[in-house]
């Protein structure tokens, strides 16, 4: 397996994979109210089949090159995620997404986590487009989208229907070509 070092303190991004359910499962348990605010990850992991389910239908995209699914490690302990909900080779676009327990927010975790995703997209894949679709009240998440350099392309009104309320959808994007000039300008 490998991991790729997110900084200098201690976190790192790995594969997630079925047979980590368990060490998922009390990740979600953690974080289960704060990640589930927004997203409805939390509610897919109620046990470990469930745990494991989730976590093989990710294999699954990745053996068929329709998504992939990365944990974030810090000091050993898996504190959230990152993903690619959707990928799609022949558009060449994707969608990126996230997720993080409470005592990890803030620490530029996840904005570090999808860089390294983003660069792989764009640089070995040649993806074209990259997505980040987020509940309108998700700041935190909103803030990451800006952090990357994502332009916000529009929203879609009351277009997620969860826990009994219409959520509106902001669309951000990243452009492969934009995303290079980006990672150029931050290599000066």
């Amino acid at each position: 397996m490998f991991a790729i070092s997110l900084g200098d303190d201690g976190a790192e991004l790995r594969p997630l994979e079925p047979w980590q359910a368990e060490e998922y499962l009390a990740h979600i348990d953690r974080g289960r109210e704060f990640i589930g605010q927004y997203v409805a990850l939390a509610a897919v992991a109620t046990d470990v089949d469930s745990a494991r389910a989730f976590l093989q239908s990710y294999a699954d995209k990745q053996a068929g090159d329709s998504g992939r699914i990365y944990g974030i490690w810090l000091d050993g302990t898996l504190v959230g995620g990152v993903l690619f909900r959707i990928w799609d080779i022949e558009s060449g676009a994707c969608e990126a997404g996230c997720w993080l327990e409470p005592s990890a927010a803030g620490r530029g975790l996840v904005t570090r986590a999808a860089r390294v995703i983003i660069d792989w997209a764009v640089y070995e894949r040649e993806m074209h487009r990259v997505e980040w679709q987020v509940a309108a009240g998700n700041t935190a998440s909103i803030n990451v989208a800006k952090r990357l350099g994502m332009v916000r392309e529009g929203v879609l009104r009351e277009s997620y229907p969860y826990r009994g309320v219409r959520h509106d959808m902001e669309v951000w994007s990243v452009l492969a070509p934009q995303w290079r000039e980006l990672r150029a300008r931050e290599d000066r």
